[in-house]
Order: structure tokens, then C-alpha cells, then sequence
């Protein structure tokens, strides 16, 4: 956890990144390192290969590193790249059990050169369906030693395929070597979900069905599939979102005071939540697709994959007993936002009469995921002059005005951990095996996908799962 203890990295690293082409590692994982290496938390001795099927030379992926680069408006100069560049290999190959001699024999060179003491960072950043060839792949070669290994989500599509995959990946790595990563638990807004609540007694102490009416999770996307149709058409925003982001941003809201901050601690509120969560009904989600998804190109004609879910969510525990979660993604909507808002119950309107006019909105804190990271608190105040009226105020904390050093984006944080084997921000099989129970009704009898315009904010069917409450993103 982000305690102050984080320090470099000491052990020489070699960082082994599978898709070393891909979407991701030019948006996230590539200026990511290049952050960590400005920031000096690489260790002092270290080096990138990278891995695909694509033939690609050393310069090409150092020209492809640069142009990610570029794109993330990191600044830097020349002495900086120059150091970083010379750090970065690439092997084009297929890396499957019977195949993996020549990444392996390119891994062993490098190894040699950092020194016998070097440790290997393995990043998955590939489709879901290579984790479990990959995985045999470095378990063939016999280079799990002294290693960990990161896997983007999802970490199966059902509780069968977790369980399958699970299995795999544990008969080459013991599960302390493991980073499943969910890159929204490495937001600094996501960690002072709890820190606010924990370490502010005002908080913890109405942190409860008494005081707290509902919680909305909610991140609408104002961009579409884009040029990851062909991974997103057999995803969906269900799995995409749902499953792998938003019920664990739930637990963050939901868990329990941990006895500490370490990754054992944290994991085992998790998990009570999620024991305490009703598996996820049909009645209570509504499915959308925007129109014109199917137009596409790498989308089926006749898809039916959501690429909008809005769910009622409830934990059936002492402290959220009949406080509903509402919880909404989806592509191509009015805005793009990343907002958990906890409503907090209205005061009775006996005394304020009159002057508190029809619809005025109760009281909430919101924390915002995306941007402009912080917190909101709205209240309300009498407004000024003669008459006794009343209006909803907000009072704010932004981040980065708050805190105005700089500090590190989700990515560089799990990437950071990763490095030093903190698992705190990373989740946890027994959790996951949980969540894939929560949503196996669901997968079970998915409802159909309702149309939906681009530039709206979904099904008119979502607003009626809220109802008589209203999302507070409204576009």
C-alpha cells in the first residue's frame, strides 16, 4: 500500500513485456517504465525485452517506444532517452509450450549480463487467451525462479475458465510471484476512497445504513471500441468493466476497517464483501449497445455484445443491509467521467418548509477517478439576502492542489509495486473466484442488449433501474 514505505527497487531487473507492440504497451506500460526511470525507482541496473509475433528490430521498438512516449506528453531530454533507449531489446516469436527456445535463450543472455542476483518481471499484456501457453511457455524453459509475473484482465471469462487458468498459472508460479492487475485499484482517488473514510473520524462513524441512502459507481465513456473491436466484440462491457473494475472499486467503498494496510489485510476485507454481495440477478442490470456498433470493422454483423451495463448491486452485511450500489458503464455516451458518489439520506423537511425548494438534493461525496482527481462534498446552504431560500453547494479538494508534487498514475503505481512485490493494490484468487460466482447468473441468462444512440447516456431502462433516484451524471 502507498504508506510511505515505497523505495527503488534493488535487485537488478529484467522486464520481459509480452505484447511489447501492443495498444497497451504504447498507452500504458512502455511510458510507465520510462516514468519510473525519470522518477529514479527503476533499480539502478535494468532491462526492457520485448516480445510478439511481429518481426520488429531493437531500433524499430525503440522508435515504437519513443512515439508512445511522445503520445503520454512525458517531457524529458535527450540524455534521458538516450539512457532509457539503450535498455530496450525486442525478440519476434511465438512463445508457446514447444517454441520457447529462442525467447528463452534471449532471456538467459540478458540475465547474464545484469548478474546472477537479477530478477524478471513478466508482463502479460496480451489477449487472455495466451496467459495459459504463455505461462507453460516460461514454465518449459525453467525460468519462473526468481520471478513475477503480471496479468492484465480478465483473469477468465466464467468461474470454470478462472479455475482452469488459475490451476495453470499455479503449476508454474507460487501464488506471492502472482499480479493480477486491475489498474483502477492503483488510483490515488480509489486509495483515499478508505484513507478519507479510516482516517477521518467525521466519516467512519456515519459510514453506515443510518446515514447513507446509496452509492453509484459510475464510468461513461464518450469514446467507442475503436481499434480494440476485435478484443472488445468477444469481451463485452460486462466483463470489460463490471466484473474486472467496478465490483472491486465497490469493495473499497463497502469493506470493512482492515487491521492493517498490508496486501493480506486489505485482501481479506475485500473478500468479506464480496461473500456479503447477492449474486447478480438479470432483473437487475440493463445491457445496451450503441447503434452503429455493429458497422465496426472486427465486430460481428449480428453481435449481441453489451457494450453498456447499468446493475443494482447489494452487500447483505449489518452495515449496507438494503442500501442499494448502482453501478454503470459503457462506450460511446455523452462524457467521459470516473465518479463513485456516496447519497448520504435526507434530513427530515419538517423544519426547513418552504424553503427548501421540490428536488433539492441531499447531501453526497463523491470521489472523482478521472482527471481532475479529488473529492466533492455537496451541502445544503442558505443563500444570501432578506429571504430564508436554500440551494446545493459544493465544497472540494483537487489533488493535485492539494498535494502539487508530483506523483504516480495507476499504471506506474501497480508497475512500481510489481517491482518491489508489494501485492496490496493487486487482487487475490479466492476474490476473484468470489466475483466470477457473483456474476455467473447473469452469464448465465444475459437479457438482450438494448439499443442505444451514441452521444446518450444509455437505455432509458437504466434511469428506471435508478428510479426514483437519479444518476448524478446526467451528461
Amino acid at each position: 500500500m502507498a504508506n510511505g514505505s515505497d523505495t527503488r527497487c534493488s535487485r537488478p531487473t529484467l522486464v520481459v513485456l509480452f505484447g511489447g507492440n501492443g495498444d497497451l504497451a504504447a498507452r500504458r506500460i512502455l511510458p510507465g517504465l520510462f516514468a519510473l526511470f525519470q522518477m529514479k525507482l527503476m533499480p539502478d541496473r535494468f532491462e526492457i525485452l520485448g516480445n510478439a509475433r511481429r518481426p520488429l528490430s531493437d531500433e524499430e521498438f525503440r522508435a515504437f517506444t519513443r512515439k508512445a512516449i511522445d503520445a503520454s506528453a512525458h517531457k524529458y531530454s535527450d540524455e534521458e532517452w538516450e539512457q532509457f533507449s539503450q535498455r530496450l531489446h525486442f525478440h519476434s516469436s511465438d512463445f508457446a509450450p514447444g517454441q520457447s527456445e529462442d525467447l528463452g535463450g534471449a532471456i538467459r543472455e540478458l540475465l547474464k549480463d545484469l548478474g546472477e542476483d537479477a530478477e524478471i518481471l513478466y508482463y502479460l499484456s496480451t489477449p487472455p487467451t495466451t496467459f495459459e501457453r504463455i505461462t507453460q511457455a516460461i514454465g518449459e524453459q525453467k525460468l519462473a525462479e526468481q520471478a513475477r509475473v503480471v496479468f492484465e484482465k480478465p483473469f477468465g471469462t466464467d468461474l470454470q475458465s478462472f479455475r482452469e487458468l488459475d490451476a495453470a498459472v499455479h503449476r508454474v508460479f507460487d501464488e506471492s510471484q502472482i499480479f493480477r492487475i486491475d489498474h483502477f485499484l492503483g488510483k490515488e482517488s480509489v486509495q483515499n476512497i478508505h484513507t478519507i473514510r479510516f482516517a477521518n473520524g467525521l466519516f467512519e462513524g456515519i459510514w453506515n445504513r443510518h446515514y447513507i441512502d446509496s452509492v453509484q459507481i459510475d464510468v461513461p465513456e464518450d469514446l467507442d471500441v475503436g481499434k480494440r473491436a476485435g478484443f472488445y466484440d468477444g469481451t463485452g462491457a460486462f466483463l470489460d468493466m463490471i466484473v474486472t473494475h467496478l465490483f472491486h472499486v465497490l469493495a473499497e467503498v463497502a469493506m470493512e476497517p482492515p487491521t492493517s494496510l498490508t496486501a493480506e489485510d486489505l485482501a481479506v476485507e475485500r473478500r468479506k464483501v464480496f461473500e456479503a454481495m447477492r449474486p447478480l440477478e438479470p432483473e437487475d442490470v440493463v445491457l445496451g449497445q450503441y447503434e452503429g456498433y455493429r458497422e465496426t470493422e472486427g465486430v460481428a454483423e449480428d453481435s449481441t455484445t453489451d457494450t453498456f451495463v447499468a446493475a443494482k448491486v447489494w452487500v447483505d452485511n449489518w452495515r449496507w443491509d438494503g442500501v442499494p450500489f448502482f453501478l454503470r458503464t459503457g462506450k460511446n455516451m455523452t462524457l467521459s467521467a470516473q465518479l463513485v458518489t456516496v447519497t448520504f439520506r435526507a434530513a427530515p423537511a419538517r423544519l426547513l418548509g418552504a424553503a427548501a425548494p421540490e428536488g433539492l438534493a441531499p447531501n453526497h461525496l463523491s470521489f472523482r477517478l478521472s482527471g481532475q482527481e479529488g473529492m466533492s462534498l455537496s451541502l445544503i446552504a442558505k443563500r444570501p439576502g432578506p429571504d430564508y431560500q436554500l440551494a446545493s453547494t459544493q465544497v472540494g479538494l483537487q489533488l493535485s492542489e492539494a498535494f502539487p508534487e508530483e506523483g504516480l498514475q495507476a499504471y506506474e503505481r501497480l508497475l512500481h509495486d510489481a517491482l518491489l512485490g508489494n501485492r496490496a493494490l493487486f487482487t487475490r484468487p479466492d476474490g476473484l473466484a468470489r466475483v466470477w460466482e457473483l456474476a455467473a447468473p447473469l452469464l448465465d441468462h444475459k437479457p438482450p442488449a438494448i439499443p442505444y444512440p451514441k452521444g446518450s447516456m444509455g437505455p432509458k431502462e437504466a434511469d428506471e433501474l435508478i428510479a426514483p433516484r437519479k444518476w448524478v451524471l446526467q451528461g
